[in-house]
């Protein structure tokens, strides 16, 4: 593998060359403060460009939606997962709108944040050059990307934890009161995003014990003030999960606890593969820009800087600690889990090196992140949209805009109240939330399998909906026996059909349950039976 042009492109041809000078231009400008800056700024013009012509006929992941759902109140948790995530999708809806674009444009800037600590980081072992090669190189993995584009718990560590290493980095070189409250602070902020960054506070302490400045470090104020800030800042939410039976535990440990031995075993092992092979990636593209020797390559290995060295160990323990964690309590360690921590790899790989890249190999890489990026948004962007108008996507979430469009018509024929309350199938409820003009709460008790629950009196009284897909029997059953639990309710079946440009493509179908306010006269009912004999006739019609 080689990044290089054959020189008498570069000779012969005007136009390369001027392409080339220019991307050299830019690359000189590295260290006056505005080459990286424009770079992370045209990764999320870029792949915004591309998410909005891929998904033209798809709405927002589920994940996404129920991010912005456990966000619509400021708590200090969920059954699910700790608040971080829910608390950054509501300060964006303060300023941005409930729409497809908005919350793609937040999942980019949470990957921009993330990358412009990663070059925080970057800046304290290296200069030039190598600031970009770091950046890039992590733009070509699918992390920063499509990773970040489903903004939730895993996403939102792509920030926080490049955050928290930069400012233990700098707590522990300075030992300064300033980076000791940060670094408690950001590790306290990666812990509100998912308990798994467990792993990375570790790593933090593994690391510094084993640094040949460990005595210094523990003998200063600086550990112990980041430990107390991490904690403080930690307490409410340590107090709500004491008072409301710790859910996300109970819940983690329901979905992800309980693995055999052997497939305990196979399942670390393979994360700290998989780990390995992803990491490897931009170290492959490295060794082939470079070619080092490999005496050199070990020597440096041998001779890191002790902040690399940090680094190095803290990487190390991302990997090995999950892994071990896995294999020795049999819970689930799928790689998605450890993606946000790839950056660290990247670093310690190209900083530690004491060869640098030739110019013209470092432009051809940026040559190849830029054309990769203008061939998915160009090509890719248009090509996929047109296939998913035929083939949709697996969760269904071509048709949440539409399909929550026709509930909330059904449900205004039936009564002149609000829809409160939404349930059925899991991302048709979030998406009910989300895309619904009046955006009713989703209502757990609702969600199948949840059903067989009985709702709160309050919310019967108020009324709901929900929708199924017609082919879940379970979902149209279980939601069926609830609905018969009102005194008024009615049952409607619709199919939606994808549409690009006046192109016709898959169809899917749905069971919508109406349930009226019960505090109301049943004289409302007729209307909707009479919507649905029309919707029926229509349907058919159509068939």
């Amino acid at each position: 593998m080689s990044l290089a042009l054959p020189a008498y492109v570069i000779e012969t041809n005007d136009g390369v060359g001027r392409w080339r000078r220019t991307f050299a231009i830019w690359i000189d400008a590295v260290e006056d403060g505005w080459a990286v800056p424009a770079l992370i700024a045209g990764f999320v013009a870029v792949w915004m460009a591309y998410f909005s012509v891929a998904y033209l006929g798809g709405d927002l992941h589920q994940d996404v939606i129920e991010t912005w759902s456990l966000g619509r109140s400021f708590d200090w948790g969920s059954t699910k997962h700790p608040p971080l995530m829910g608390w950054v999708a509501w300060a964006w809806t303060l300023v941005f709108p409930l729409t497809n674009w908005s919350f793609n444009l937040l999942a980019l800037t949470n990957a921009a944040v993330g990358l412009w600590a990663v070059d925080r980081i970057t800046q304290r072992f290296a200069r030039g050059d190598k600031r970009l090669i770091v950046l890039m190189l992590l733009m070509l993995l699918p992390i920063y990307q499509f990773h970040a584009q489903r903004f939730n718990a895993n996403a939102v560590l792509l920030s926080s934890w490049p955050l928290a290493t930069w400012c233990f980095l700098r707590a522990f070189e300075t030992r300064s009161l300033r980076w000791a409250v940060a670094a408690g602070l950001t590790a306290a902020l990666a812990m509100l995003g998912k308990y798994y960054s467990i792993f990375l506070i570790a790593s933090f302490a593994i690391a510094a014990l084993c640094h040949r400045d460990r005595r210094a470090y523990f003998a200063s104020a600086a550990p112990w003030i980041a430990a107390l800030t991490g904690l403080a800042a930690l307490a409410p939410h340590v107090y709500w999960l004491a008072t409301t039976g710790a859910q996300p535990f109970s819940y983690a440990i329901t979905h992800h606890v309980g693995k055999t031995g052997a497939a305990a075993l196979i399942e670390g092992g393979g994360f700290a593969l998989a780990m390995a092979g992803i990491a490897g990636i931009p170290g492959l593209i490295w060794l082939a820009m470079t070619r080092p020797r490999p005496a050199r390559m070990l020597n440096d290995a041998l001779s890191l800087e002790p902040g690399l060295r940090l680094l190095a160990i803290i990487s190390i323990g991302t990997v090995t600690l999950p892994a071990m964690t896995s294999a020795m309590f049999g819970t689930d360690m799928p790689p998605l889990w450890g993606l946000q921590g790839v950056f660290l790899f990247v670093i310690v790989i190209v900083c530690g090196a004491s060869y640098q890249a030739p110019r013209e190999l470092t432009i051809n890489l940026a040559a190849i992140a830029v054309a990769i990026a203008a061939f998915a948004a160009t090509i890719a962007a248009p090509l996929h949209a047109l296939y998913r108008n035929y083939v949709p996507l697996s969760e269904g979430r071509n048709f949440y805009e539409p399909a929550v469009t026709e509930l909330d018509r059904l449900w205004r024929t039936a009564t002149d109240s609000p829809l409160e309350a939404v349930g059925g199938d899991d991302g048709l409820a979030f998406a009910a939330a989300f895309y619904s003009p009046g955006h009713p709460r989703y209502e757990m008790s609702l969600v199948h399998p949840n059903e067989l629950q009985d709702p709160d009196e309050a919310v019967t009284a108020r009324g709901w909906a929900a929708l199924c897909y017609d082919a879940d029997v379970s979902c149209v059953n279980g939601m069926q026996v609830a609905a018969a639990r009102a005194r008024t309710s009615v049952r409607v079946s619709f199919t939606l059909r994808t549409n690009l440009f006046g192109l016709r493509g898959a169809s899917q179908g749905f069971v919508a349950f109406i349930v009226p306010p019960q505090t109301e006269p049943p004289a409302a009912s007729p209307g909707v039976a009479d919507e649905v004999s029309a919707l029926r006739q229509t349907l058919s019609t159509a068939n």
